[in-house]
């Protein structure tokens, strides 16, 4: 069977997977699903109990969560090498080190932004403290990335590959939560500007908006998540 991936709208991290996995061109199909409603259902729960996206279902039919251990499997199987590089090199360490560092604290240090966003039992107060620790965070993260990253047109090597993948699920946060202006980041404004141009992209971000659009011909289809549950929760 096709992998199935599990992505979540609006404005999932797992968006730059299903980009990933266009870069892959290797069959799959898509499951979107609602993090604001269907993800927090008690069902949800089968495929993920921490009822967070992503979730991929391997072509073994198993329910496989976290971004890093999605990003291992789809580099296991990457044997054209179109999103990673050869094991041992020093490419794939500095493409492991820098997707390690996206997926810890560059990412975490939005979620002050979103608990101030989503949690009504707040007062005003406390959710103006959230945001001021947040975006003090979101800079500080963000500085140290651009320390990080080369001069190349990508985070690593010519062309993208799972890094740049996990840093496009992320770094349109610092847009949505009006943190700082990106072009305060030059490589990374250069970084993000090439992926964002690539059809990939476009392909995501319109089928997390609910479009119905084309791609590579690599997806097979959305499957419906009731179905995704019944067959393959736990």
């Amino acid at each position: 069977m096709e992998p199935i991936l599990v992505y979540g709208f609006p404005a999932g991290s797992s968006m730059g997977l299903v980009a990933g996995l266009e870069w892959l061109g290797k069959s799959y199909r898509l499951c979107r699903v609602d993090m604001l409603g269907e993800m927090r259902e008690p069902s949800y729960a089968r495929l993920n109990a921490r009822h967070e996206t992503p979730v991929l279902i391997t072509d073994v039919g198993e329910p496989l969560t976290e971004t890093m251990a999605i990003a291992a499997w789809l580099e296991a199987r990457d044997d054209e090498r179109r999103i990673s590089f050869a094991p041992r090199s020093a490419e794939a360490d500095r493409m492991h080190q820098l997707m390690a560092f996206i997926n810890t604290g560059f990412t975490s240090a939005f979620g002050p932004l979103w608990v101030a966003l989503e949690d009504d039992t707040l007062d005003a107060q406390k959710k103006e403290v959230l945001r001021a620790f947040g975006r003090e965070a979101v800079i500080e993260r963000h500085d140290k990335l651009e320390a990080m990253a080369g001069d190349g047109p990508y985070l690593v090597g010519e062309s993208p590959t799972l890094a740049d993948a996990l840093l496009i699920g992320v770094a349109r946060w610092l847009d949505f939560h009006e943190v700082a202006s990106p072009e305060r980041w030059p490589k990374l404004f250069d970084i993000r500007r090439r992926i964002e141009a690539d059809p990939a992209i476009a392909y995501a971000l319109a089928l997390e908006s609910g479009e119905s659009v084309a791609g590579s011909g690599a997806c097979l289809g959305h499957v419906a998540l009731h179905e995704v549950i019944e067959r393959y929760g736990r």
